[in-house]
């Protein structure tokens, strides 16, 4: 495998890009006296905007176990805590491969 200059370039232009935006948050946060509503509110849905485009291509481009893994994931975390979202996801994966023969 050779190295490629261009996508060394790239991977560290975004990894600027990425810091300079972290840091710049850090500093107009802590510059303010007060948070406003409105900011605050776009704060709150961060979390929600970053699990969606995770989630998202998975379910989209993966395959019925990556479907159902996350079906599954979705009504088990409603109701329980995060391992066993993880665990009943997983059981399902490993018994819809072994069920296809994958």
């Amino acid at each position: 495998m050779e190295f490629d200059l261009h996508m060394a370039l790239v991977i560290l232009a975004a990894a600027a890009a990425t810091f300079a935006t972290r840091i710049g948050g850090y500093i107009l946060i802590t510059r303010m006296k007060s948070i406003p509503p409105r900011m605050e509110a776009a704060l709150n849905a961060v979390p929600a905007a970053v699990l969606t485009t995770l989630v998202a291509p998975a379910f989209f481009i993966g395959g019925w176990d990556s479907k159902l893994a996350l079906a599954i994931a979705l009504f088990v975390g409603l109701r329980f805590s995060h391992t066993w979202m993880l665990v009943a996801a997983w059981i399902a994966v490993m018994l819809w491969r072994h069920s296809a023969g994958i």
